[in-house]
């Protein structure tokens, strides 16, 4: 059975408290998410993430910033980084930030590294945030260190009246861990970004197919074991919509996307993008990257699509996928088949590769 894409719906829900109109996340990343890009994502029916620790937290005008940023060269630019990076995050700019995009009716989410998740919880519920993100390269329910204080997320999720998300997870017994603990999403993810090089770096990663299948493996025994569901957000390696389809079809409730973003018009950055990690003094686990200004936020998100190599347009792909495969929404999606096959973005293209159009695109 086949369904008319229209009538299936692709909404996210977070427990009781949260949901949104499109299953997308934009990921908190400076050189795409500023206050206003929160703002404009909203509007669409997504959820734009704000780091807590980037320049929009550090400046009060961080557009000059961001510019400096982007107009780096190649040799100068991780330099120019740390630079930008050294000046402390401001309190009250977070509570300032979080207040101006509530206070265009939109969703606010925001990511904190765990270090400083309890001592920010409170101004970050006070100010009207509705998520809260706790972020880092790998993330575990147990954790030892002799020289600070290990984050609990159990007791964090009881100081908190709002969602708590953590991330980033690989592995199915990590993730049930962690949802035991009372957390309602979990982003699922480790190097696959654009931008990120942790994969180069650390040597550490897993495909993000089998990741999301692995962890939302994790949600159902959580639920069978009474608990509640818990969002499983892809995080990074997706390019177009077809990347997007395949998250949601290995589990995925949601997905969340940085620099297929970061070519919007209203990004903060036009056209440029850098993973959390990248500023990092002593290891950075990600570069700048330069994707140009692509289309608007709008014709990424839901078109119509002035292209035809899937980058835009990713709300009609992931309705069209699920009409195909005859789902009714994400949950059915989530059972369909999925095979191993290599050739399928190559077989019968060879005129779009040798012209280099549609799928032939480099």
């Amino acid at each position: 059975m086949t369904l008319n894409p229209d009538e299936v719906d692709i909404g996210f829900s977070m427990g009781a408290r949260f949901s949104l109109p499109l299953p997308f996340w934009g990921s908190a990343m400076d050189g795409v998410v500023d206050v206003d890009f929160a703002i404009a994502m909203g509007r669409l029916g997504g959820v734009a993430v704000l780091n807590l620790d980037g320049v929009h937290t550090r400046y009060e005008d961080s557009a000059p910033v961001i510019r400096k940023i982007a107009e780096a060269d190649k040799a100068t630019v991780n330099a120019v980084l740390k630079e930008a990076y050294r000046e402390p995050v401001k309190p009250n700019l977070i509570a300032e930030r979080i207040k101006a995009i509530k206070d265009a009716g939109v969703p606010c989410a925001v990511s904190t590294v765990p270090a400083r998740a309890e001592e920010r919880a409170d101004v970050v519920q006070r100010a009207g945030a509705d998520v809260y993100i706790v972020q880092g390269t790998v993330l575990t329910a147990r954790h030892s260190s002799r020289s600070y204080h290990q984050l609990a997320f159990d007791e964090l999720v009881r100081a908190c009246d709002i969602p708590v998300v953590v991330g980033n997870c690989v592995q199915y017994d990590t993730a049930l861990e962690l949802m035991e603990t009372g957390i309602a999403g979990i982003l699922v993810g480790v190097g696959p970004g654009a931008a990120c090089t942790t994969r180069g770096v650390l040597g550490v990663g897993v495909p993000q197919v089998t990741a999301t299948a692995d962890v939302a493996a994790a949600r159902d025994e959580h639920m069978r074991r009474g608990g509640m569901r818990v969002g499983v957000i892809t995080d990074g390696g997706m390019r177009i919509g077809a990347d997007v389809c395949k998250a949601f079809a290995a589990g995925a409730d949601a997905v969340m996307i940085g620099t297929p973003l970061a070519g919007a018009e209203e990004s903060a950055s036009k056209g440029f993008n850098w993973g959390m990690a990248t500023p990092d003094p002593n290891l950075p686990r990600g570069t700048r990257i330069h994707v140009g200004t692509k289309a608007t936020l709008r014709e990424i998100l839901l078109g119509p699509a002035r292209v035809d190599d899937g980058s835009q347009n990713f709300a009609g792909a992931l309705r069209s996928a699920l009409g195909v495969c005859g789902a009714r929404d994400i949950a059915e999606f989530q059972h369909v088949e999925m095979v191993i096959a290599p050739a399928i973005v190559s077989e019968g293209k060879v005129f779009q590769q040798a012209q280099h159009v549609g799928m032939g695109k480099s």
